[in-house]
């Protein structure tokens, strides 16, 4: 054999062998994720957890958001979008991984809202104006307060009930299930418990709709 054809034949196999690997590896990092799902599926939903559309549907997203995370209020008019066009099949868990510093007292304003029928309005209203009170990754909570009077809430009712002790709770609760289910960043999602292994809007399109 030429030296030529050898060169040829040792790259070939190179790519063969780098190929298959990072075939068994994407098999077996699935089925560590698949593994750690089902040992720790009560992680995924609790009690406190805030789920939206219809509670038969077919496909279950969970997601694991931060209220000053970007990319996250970059993705809500995504989900919202699939929702609607799915309406009926797809349901949301919305669950809190305040990783920015000061992002739990977000999070308690949200509770706060929530307990007045108005967390919807509220979150759309933190993701829209991010950019104003949470720039640079560096989030300011206290200049919300002027956006969220114009919410029709109770402020005195809101201030008194983000002072609940069963906030910190939940929001731990939140944090060690996160741990648990690898959700180190944020947006998490996971659909029908099986983690968006690749993270972008075409794979988790790509994840849902093939639950559908």
């Amino acid at each position: 054999m030429s030296k030529q054809k050898i060169v040829i034949f040792t790259a070939i196999s190179l790519i063969l062998l780098f190929m298959v690997g990072g075939y068994v590896y994407k098999n077996q990092q699935s089925a560590q994720f698949s593994s750690i799902a089902q040992k720790n599926s009560e992680a995924f939903v609790r009690e406190h957890s805030l789920t939206i559309g219809n509670k038969d549907a077919k496909v279950h997203i969970v997601e694991f958001f931060d209220p000053a995370c970007e990319t996250c209020a970059d993705f809500y008019p995504f989900i919202k979008d699939i929702m609607k066009k799915n309406e009926g099949n797809i349901k949301l868990t919305l669950r809190y991984a305040p990783f920015h510093q000061g992002s739990d007292h977000v999070v308690k304003m949200l509770e706060a809202a929530r307990k007045q029928g108005k967390f919807h309005e509220t979150l759309e209203m933190i993701f829209a104006t991010q950019s104003s009170w949470a720039s640079h990754h560096k989030p300011n909570p206290e200049l919300l307060w002027k956006y969220l009077a114009k919410l029709g809430l109770d402020i005195d009712k809101l201030v008194l009930d983000m002072k609940d002790p069963a906030l910190d709770t939940l929001i731990a609760q939140d944090l060690a299930d996160a741990k648990t289910l690898g959700a180190t960043k944020t947006p998490s999602y996971f659909v029908n418990t099986k983690p968006l292994e690749k993270f972008g809007y075409k794979p988790l399109k790509e994840l849902i709709y093939s639950e559908l």
